[in-house]
């Protein structure tokens, strides 16, 4: 008995003498909740944007983590199923950051939800780096303190403009010259929206561009859907009717496929379909099968066409390795959601603390090198008015590829990055003359 105590005795006197070596404590972990459509309508590219992140988390990780302040710490990742529904949204957000305590937020892709769930955490004062919800309302409202929110990726207003001025720049002019239009007649555009921020936002885009540009062009249809909806002959019948020499639907990836392929081959529109960037995914090529052909895809990021540049091999590298981990190509919106991680990590790099206020003011100041997207000047940074990140965009039309059964993208617009010649089908129908 005495032995024990004496032995005891020892231990504690070494211990505090700094001769016997403590455990280590864990190191600490930057929690960050990921927001992404996981469940419902939107599901493929809500898992998409979790695998991206968690592959980004993988690389810093692996690399020794964060460096906060003195200490190191682990990227842990953390999912937040908003249901693809404002009522889901909301609840994951809620319980991200007042039951999982998340040190800030990444994710968001409809803007309708992440407009409701970023209530929550403008209430919270957390940061949230946004990266698919694409309707500046998101940023630009005034109801709610939107000074922790971070856009990191295009607006409608970015992209709905990009689309137009290709239209009016490239369509136009080979429609004109095959049917011997005179250059006084407005090109004819029918728009079909989805009933949402991100619809409207893509309807007010191409209208603010064409006042903005004065574009000899006219809107001659306006047709809106529900989300998730997955009959649109009689909606495309009606406009059909309007004669329209382009149509522009703005659609997630489950419905701009079914737009395609019941316009083309149960209504007979036989026009220009175009498409916005959240549908240059794998999941869209396969489903919309050779409907697609000749449609027009705008993107900054997709699985097959890689632009030419300086991010060319970072952008094979990112792919090879998501696709090694994960068995097939990421989407667009994977990729800004990998960068969104990326993102976080420096800015707390930069901040050296995990304390919310200095975490915001990091990423406003937040200057870093593009990663796998092309950015304006070559860097990811915010703008200091309404903290939107700015992209390269591009224009890609989907062409037959035997080789694999489906479409595959070449770029065809701007002449910086062009792959190939747009090419106006033999099959295409124009507007009334």
């Amino acid at each position: 008995m005495k032995y024990a105590i004496l032995v005891t005795v020892l231990v504690v006197s070494l211990v505090l003498a700094g001769c016997v070596q403590q455990p280590e404590e864990p190191a600490g972990e930057i929690k960050i909740g990921i927001v992404a459509s996981l469940t419902g309508g939107a599901s493929t590219t809500g898992l998409d944007m979790w695998q991206s992140a968690v592959l980004a988390a993988d690389e810093i990780n692996a690399k020794g983590g964060v460096k906060v302040g003195d200490e190191h710490m682990k990227v842990k990742l953390i999912q937040g199923d908003d249901e693809t529904s404002r009522e889901g949204g909301v609840k994951a957000v809620t319980k991200l950051i007042t039951e999982d305590k998340v040190d800030l937020l990444i994710g968001g892709f409809s803007s309708g939800i992440t407009y409701a769930d970023s209530v929550v955490a403008a209430e919270h004062k957390v940061p949230f780096i946004i990266t698919g919800a694409s309707s500046p309302v998101i940023t630009h409202r005034t109801d709610i303190d939107t000074s922790y929110f971070f856009h990191h990726c295009p607006t409608t207003d970015d992209y709905g403009e990009s689309t137009t001025l290709f239209v009016d720049e490239i369509v136009k002019p080979a429609i004109y010259a095959r049917f011997n239009f005179s250059e006084d007649r407005p090109l004819r555009m029918a728009v079909l929206y989805q009933d949402s921020a991100y619809g409207v936002g893509v309807y007010e885009g191409i209208k603010k561009t064409i006042e903005k540009y004065n574009l000899n062009m006219e809107i001659v249809a306006v047709e809106k859907f529900k989300m998730s909806e997955t009959d649109f002959r009689s909606v495309l019948t009606t406009i059909k009717a309007s004669k329209p020499d382009v149509l522009y639907p703005a659609a997630f990836l489950n419905e701009q496929t079914l737009i395609v392929a019941q316009g083309r081959r149960d209504v007979g529109l036989n026009t220009i379909y175009l498409s916005v960037e959240c549908n240059d995914d794998p999941d869209y090529y396969t489903g919309v099968e050779r409907w697609g052909e000749y449609s027009i895809q705008e993107s900054r990021f997709g699985p097959y066409a890689i632009p030419s540049g300086p991010i060319r091999s970072a952008v094979e590298k990112f792919k090879h390795d998501f696709e090694a981990k994960w068995g097939a190509p990421p989407s667009m919106m994977g990729a800004s959601t990998y960068e969104g991680v990326y993102i976080a990590a420096k800015a707390i790099e930069n901040a050296g603390t995990l304390d919310k206020e200095q975490i915001r003011a990091s990423l406003a100041e937040l200057e870093m090198p593009q990663m796998v997207e092309a950015m304006k000047e070559g860097k990811i940074t915010f703008s200091p008015d309404y903290r939107e990140s700015k992209f390269e965009l591009y224009m890609q039309q989907l062409l037959w590829d035997d080789a694999v059964g489906e479409t595959r993208p070449k770029i065809v617009w701007p002449e910086s990055v062009k792959e190939t010649d747009f090419v106006l089908p033999s099959w295409y129908e124009p507007g009334s003359s």
